[in-house]
């Protein structure tokens, strides 16, 4: 990945979590120090997902494919550009986390951001103009199957501002490089 590890492989790398986990924020800012682009993974849901969250309804795994596969296919075009990728995306099940890596060939990481059910829902509840809202926060945690014994994942606290958030991330990427 070029940037900070010195890496010349383009690489694409995922910031996941449930939502209020910093996701964006952190996405934005560890692609800024590896000087690479950011993609706001929300960004690409279609118009009925954000209809549904924003009503409070969890998405269904049919509704989230759709979605999954546009994520898998930015980054498999950057990748073929010889270009890295930072993207915001909750790939918050282990056969999403697959689908995604499937579509990299492999050229993936993750940077899971793990807080407390306290500390996300304190967040959710301060941010606004976000259509999530703090009623499917519960749902969310009840789907994460957590990542830390994959591969290529790095599992960072967000117990901490967002420059030691990304300065962790990156000292974890740095160590599988």
């Amino acid at each position: 990945m070029p940037g900070e590890n010195g890496s010349s492989a383009a690489q694409a790398v995922i910031v996941m979590g449930v939502s209020g986990c910093g996701k964006s924020s952190v996405g934005e800012a560890l692609a800024s120090r590896l000087g690479l682009p950011f993609i706001e993974g929300d960004a690409l849901h279609p118009e009925s997902n954000v209809a549904k969250m924003a009503a409070g309804t969890p998405l269904t795994d049919e509704d989230r494919w759709p979605w999954l596969t546009v994520i898998g296919e930015c980054m498999a075009d950057a990748l073929s550009r010889g270009e890295g990728i930072v993207v915001s995306c909750s790939a918050l099940k282990k056969i999403y986390r697959e689908h995604l890596r499937a579509a990299t060939g492999g050229s993936l990481s993750f940077v899971y951001l793990e807080g407390s059910r306290e500390l996300l829902g304190s967040r959710m509840g301060a941010r606004t103009g976000h259509f999530m809202p703090l009623g499917l926060l519960d749902s969310q945690l009840a789907t994460l199957e957590v990542p830390t014994a994959e591969p290529g994942v790095v599992t960072v606290s967000i117990d901490q501002p967002v420059e030691g958030i990304v300065a962790d991330a990156l000292q974890g990427l740095d160590v599988r490089a």
